[in-house]
């Protein structure tokens, strides 16, 4: 894939969310001509397909792309795995780490593929109920493993700066399927995610 994806050379784009955030910063009462505003819808346009940019990416191609054939049946986990996403209720961030575990069936993957996976999902407008549902599902059909498992965990811009302004909630969301159905397994899994903090 090309540094710069097809949405950021597409300037009927650029121009749109630019013309967007002219207009807001009008209504907010703002000169968007005055010195500090006048890049603003700009810089604004290039930020929002930066942290949009997963609709451009296929995650399952990405961990089809460094797939290799191992006998290894063990737990493999990927924990601590930074995030930043958009709420699409308020286009304000949410953020947190992730934690991926899965038990092989005949392929492994990369590591730095399962980081790219959350990367992908990640960048787009979400919930994270759905982010959670997403990189499992990802997983399980592309790498058809015994079991899949994501746990994550997520501070929201939008319950902390207005609304209910609760600013140390940590929302967590959990999916799992295959051997993670099974207690001792979401068990072992949970004891090493939180063990070394």
């Amino acid at each position: 894939m090309n540094n710069m994806s097809e949405r950021e050379n597409n300037e009927k784009i650029i121009e749109g969310l630019k013309a967007s955030c002219h207009s807001m910063l009008q209504l907010l009462g703002e000169d968007p001509e005055r010195e500090g505003l006048v890049k603003t819808p700009e810089r604004v346009a290039k930020a929002i397909l930066s942290v949009t940019s997963g609709y451009d990416e296929d995650p399952h191609a990405i961990l089809r792309g460094a797939m290799f054939k191992e006998d290894y049946s063990q737990m493999v986990i990927v924990k601590d795995i930074d995030f930043y996403s958009l709420c699409e209720h308020h286009i304000l961030p949410f953020f947190g780490k992730v934690h991926v575990a899965y038990i092989p069936n005949g392929y492994i993957t990369g590591l730095s593929k399962i980081a790219r996976v959350v990367d992908v999902f990640a960048k787009r407008l979400q919930v994270q109920e759905r982010l959670t549902l997403q990189i499992k599902n990802c997983i399980q059909e592309t790498l058809n493993p015994l079991g899949v498992m994501v746990v994550v965990e997520a501070q929201h811009l939008c319950m902390q700066m207005r609304g209910i302004k609760k600013q140390n909630s940590v929302t967590t969301t959990s999916d799992f399927c295959g051997v993670f159905n099974q207690a001792k397994t979401r068990e072992e899994f949970m004891n090493l995610i939180r063990n070394n903090r």
